[in-house]
């Protein structure tokens, strides 16, 4: 019944994450989090299942969350299936989506100074209409995240009339981050396109405008369809391929750096306290365990990952690790 299945849609709240290739933890550690911290599921663990169902309709403010768990070949779809079923996880509702690279060819430039960020997933975040069907509103996450929160606030975000998606702005970091001592931090445009070349000149955006991060992203799919983000952020790509208009030397941005030119002025904003990052930033640098715990989401973003060692605050991250059924993935704590 169509009526039926979009009623339910209506319950959900769609939540995109990608499972790499040796970072299936992280993932899986980022489920976990969210799982755990919504509301809605704390009710549930509470309450008799029969009483769930008769109360259900009378729920119309609460949502469930819905997992999309993107993958890049069926066979890690698999693992990630057995990860979910055999561990703490088997309650979540998720599907297995397979990302296709090719949709990729001809529009990556090569980059040796940080191959990583390459990697095709790195990109589902330009491709959600095409992934996820069916739902209004979707929630984009990057794997190296923790969920503090109720993930419905998040979801709650107004967008903006005309606006495809929100961001967390760079230059509303909470102070409290002590961001001063993060040496080579990226914060405006300057630090992710090359202002040399006329094509980036040519765009007419000051290069001291403020930067966003695409860790984290509400969108909104009519919008993104109707002003079609998708193909934008493609020629963007392309553009590069043939001009080097950005590169990892730069702000470490090759997919945050089309998102920059595709959003100029024209996207919301996030609570600043739902995106908490740059935790892999500098191994140094740590924040006060008051602040860290105000926070209802915290990323990982940067080189130094809370699964591996050097890296700050992994006694945080490690407590939603859901360790792997294969044994395959392990921490590289020098405790653990």
């Amino acid at each position: 019944d169509d009526s039926e299945a979009a009623e339910e849609m209506e319950d959900e709240i769609p939540v995109v994450i990608c499972a790499a290739a040796g970072r299936m933890g992280a993932a899986m550690a980022a489920i976990n989090s969210i799982y755990s911290n919504t509301d809605a599921n704390i009710l549930r663990q509470q309450i008799d299942p029969e009483v769930i169902g008769k109360l259900r309709k009378g729920w119309s403010c609460v949502l469930e969350e819905f997992f999309y768990i993107c993958c890049c070949y069926c066979c890690f779809g698999h693992f990630s299936r057995k990860w979910i079923e055999h561990s703490k996880l088997r309650e979540i509702n998720f599907k297995i989506v397979e990302f296709n690279p090719m949709v990729l060819k001809g529009k990556i430039r090569p980059d040796s100074s940080r191959p990583e960020l390459l990697q095709p997933l790195n990109f589902v975040r330009f491709y959600l209409p095409l992934l996820i069907h069916q739902h209004e509103k979707v929630i984009y996450l990057d794997d190296d995240i923790i969920v503090q929160g109720d993930i419905q606030e998040l979801y709650d975000t107004t967008l903006a009339l005309g606006h495809a998606a929100a961001f967390s702005d760079d230059c509303d970091l909470p102070a409290s981050q002590d961001i001063h001592r993060l040496v080579g931090l990226q914060n405006t445009y300057m630090g992710y396109l090359d202002y040399r070349k006329k094509t980036i000149k040519d765009l007419g955006i000051s290069p001291s405008t403020c930067s966003f991060n695409p860790g984290v992203i509400v969108a909104n799919m009519t919008e993104w369809k109707h002003q079609r983000i998708t193909k934008q952020l493609e020629k963007w790509m392309q553009k590069n391929v043939e001009e080097n208009l950005y590169s990892s030397s730069l702000g470490g941005g090759v997919a945050t750096s089309p998102m920059l030119i595709v959003f100029h002025g024209k996207y919301s904003t996030i609570n600043p306290l739902w995106h908490i990052r740059h935790l892999g930033w500098n191994p140094d640098t740590r924040y006060s365990e008051h602040f860290l715990q105000e926070a209802k989401l915290l990323h990982w973003n940067g080189r130094h990952k809370p699964w591996d060692f050097p890296s700050v605050h992994n006694d945080l991250w490690e407590s939603w690790f859901v360790p792997d059924p294969a044994g395959i993935f392990k921490l590289n704590h020098p405790n653990s």
